[in-house]
C-alpha cells in the first residue's frame, strides 16, 4: 500500500501508483534514479517542515531534490521521501533597484539568467543552465562570471533554511550567522532551502563566447598557447574550459569555450592566438548573454559517472597523457572525456577560507566523466574504473604540489554515492573537503541535526 500523506501536507504527494511516479523520480542522470516511497512536491517552507516531521516520526530517509542534476544520486532516496522543490519553488523575482534576485529553491539557472538579464543584470550562474540553483550554490559554483563577481555562495546574501526540527529560519549575515555560514559550501547538510537570494550585478547584453574544436595532433601547439595565457595571469573578464574528448567519427578531439565579458570584435582579438591555430570547427560569436549557459547543454536521460581532480597550472606531459587515456576509455557505447576550467580566482581568493564553509585554492579545477545509454547500473563499474584512470594521470601530474589525499576536487564533481556507515573514497570525506572548517561544522551539526536527517552530500558527522 502507498504510503500516505500527513494529513497538513498541502502539495502534491507521488507515490509509485500514480500515474506521474516515473516522471516524478527522473533524473539528469538516469543512473541517479532511486525508487523513493513518496515525492513530496512541497508547496512552500510549511510544507517542508510538515515532510520533516513526518519523516522523523516514522523513521523514513529523505532526500532534496532541487535540479536533479547531481549523478551521485544525492537528490534521490530508495523508500524513502522525495522532498522536491521543483514543481512549486521553482520562480524567480527580480528586484533591479536593489540588485537583488529572490530565487525558489527549485529554480533552474535558466530561469535566472533570463530573468535577470532582462533588467541588465546578472549574477554567477555556473556554466550549464539546466543544473539546480541549490545544489550549485550550496557546493560552492563556479561559473562564467567568477572571475568578476566570486563563487555563487558569495552572492548568496540571504536563505530561508528548514532545520532538521522543522523550524524554518532567515538566515543571513545578521540573523543566524552560524548557519549562513555553514549552508555556503557545506551542501544540504543543515536543511532545506526553499529561497535563495542573490546578489546581482550590472551585465552587458552580449558576450563573446562559444565553442571550438581542434584536431588531435594540435595538442602541442594549443598547450604552448594556453601555458602562456595561463604565465600572463588571467583577465577576470574571461573564462576558458578546455575538454579532452572525442568527436562524433569517434577520434580523440580537443573542445575549448571561449568566453570574452565585451564584444565579439575585441574577443576575438583576445583568443587570437588560440584562433591562429586554425580550429577544424568555430562556433564563436557575440551571442545574448543568456545563451552562454546553454552552450554546454546535455540531454537528460544518459547514464553519467564523474569524478573531480584539481591541478596547478596547465600541463603540456599532463595533457597528452591525458587525452591518451580519454582515447583508450571512449567507445562507441561510451563517451568520455576531462574537462580543464580555466578561471580567474584572484577574487575568489579574496574571500579567507574561514569566512564560509567552502575551501579555496589557487588551482585549476578539472573532472573526469563517462556517458552512456545502454546497461545503466549494470556498466556502471566500467565507466567508473575508467574514469578513475582519468582522474589518475590528473592526480599524478600534481602530487608534488598537492598530495593525493589532499586532492578533493570539487564537491559539486563527486559522483559517489553517499551511503550511511559505509565510508566513501578517501578523498571525499567531509575532514577532506571542509579541512579547517570541519571542527566548526561538527559543533553545527550537533546543535541543528544531530540525527543526521540530512545526509545524502559528503556527509558531517556531529560533534560527541
Amino acid at each position: 500500500m502507498a504510503a500516505p500523506p500527513p494529513s497538513s501536507f498541502r502539495g502534491d504527494w507521488i507515490t509509485p501508483d500514480h500515474p506521474d511516479y516515473s516522471k516524478a523520480i527522473a533524473r539528469w542522470a538516469a543512473n541517479a534514479e532511486r525508487r523513493a516511497a513518496a515525492v513530496a512536491f512541497v508547496k512552500d517552507a510549511e510544507d517542508v517542515s510538515v515532510v520533516l516531521k513526518h519523516a522523523q516520526a516514522n523513521a523514513i530517509p529523505i532526500s532534496i531534490r532541487g535540479g536533479g542534476h547531481s549523478v551521485s544520486g544525492a537528490s534521490s532516496v530508495e523508500n524513502g521521501i522525495v522532498i522536491d522543490l521543483s514543481r512549486h519553488l521553482a520562480g524567480v523575482r527580480i528586484d533591479a533597484e536593489k540588485k537583488l534576485a529572490y530565487v525558489g529553491g527549485g529554480a533552474l539557472w535558466e530561469s535566472v539568467d533570463k530573468a535577470s538579464i532582462e533588467h541588465g543584470l546578472a549574477t554567477v550562474a555556473g556554466t550549464v543552465n539546466h543544473t539546480g540553483v541549490g545544489g550549485l550554490t550550496l557546493g560552492g559554483g563556479y561559473g562564467f562570471l567568477s572571475g568578476q563577481h566570486g563563487l555563487v555562495l558569495d552572492n548568496a546574501v540571504q536563505a530561508t533554511l528548514v532545520t532538521a526540527d522543522q523550524k524554518i529560519r532567515t538566515v543571513n549575515s545578521e540573523e543566524n550567522p552560524d548557519l549562513y555560514w555553514a549552508i555556503r559550501g557545506a551542501g544540504s547538510n543543515f536543511g532545506v532551502v526553499t529561497e535563495f537570494v542573490l546578489q546581482l550585478h550590472p551585465q552587458r547584453r552580449t558576450v563573446f563566447a562559444g565553442m571550438v574544436m581542434y584536431p588531435a595532433d594540435a595538442l602541442a601547439r594549443l598547450m604552448d598557447v594556453i601555458t602562456a595565457w595561463w604565465d600572463k595571469g588571467l583577465d577576470e573578464r574571461e573564462a576558458v574550459f578546455q575538454y579532452l574528448t572525442q568527436g562524433p567519427d569517434g577520434k580523440p578531439m580537443i573542445m575549448f569555450i571561449f568566453f570574452w565579458n565585451g564584444p565579439g570584435e575585441e574577443g576575438r582579438a583576445h583568443f587570437k592566438e588560440f584562433f591562429d591555430i586554425g580550429p577544424s570547427a568555430d562556433h564563436c560569436s557575440e551571442m545574448p548573454y543568456e545563451a552562454v549557459n546553454a552552450i554546454l547543454k546535455h540531454p537528460h536521460g544518459r547514464n553519467c559517472y564523474m569524478s573531480g581532480a584539481f591541478v596547478t597550472r596547465p600541463n603540456h606531459n599532463l595533457a597528452a597523457a591525458a587525452l591518451d587515456q580519454v582515447n583508450e576509455i571512449a567507445n562507441k557505447d561510451v563517451t568520455a572525456g576531462i574537462l580543464f576550467e580555466y578561471i580567474s580566482v584572484a577574487k575568489i581568493l579574496r574571500v579567507p577560507n574561514t569566512a564560509t564553509a567552502h575551501i579555496r585554492g589557487r588551482r585549476i579545477s578539472c573532472v573526469a566523466f563517462g556517458l552512456w545509454d545502454e546497461g545503466g547500473e549494470e556498466r556502471l563499474p566500467e565507466v567508473k574504473t575508467g574514469v578513475g584512470k582519468m582522474v589518475d594521470v590528473l592526480l599524478q601530474s600534481s602530487e608534488r604540489h598537492l598530495p593525493r589525499a589532499e586532492n578533493t576536487g570539487y564537491g559539486n564533481y563527486i559522483g559517489e554515492e553517499m551511503i550511511p556507515n559505509v565510508a566513501p573514497e578517501p578523498r571525499f570525506t567531509a575532514p577532506k573537503m571542509f579541512g579547517e572548517n570541519y571542527a566548526r561544522l561538527r559543533e553545527l551539526k550537533k546543535i541543528y541535526d544531530p540525527g543526521m536527517v540530512f545526509s545524502k552530500w559528503c556527509p558531517i558527522a556531529p560533534a560527541v
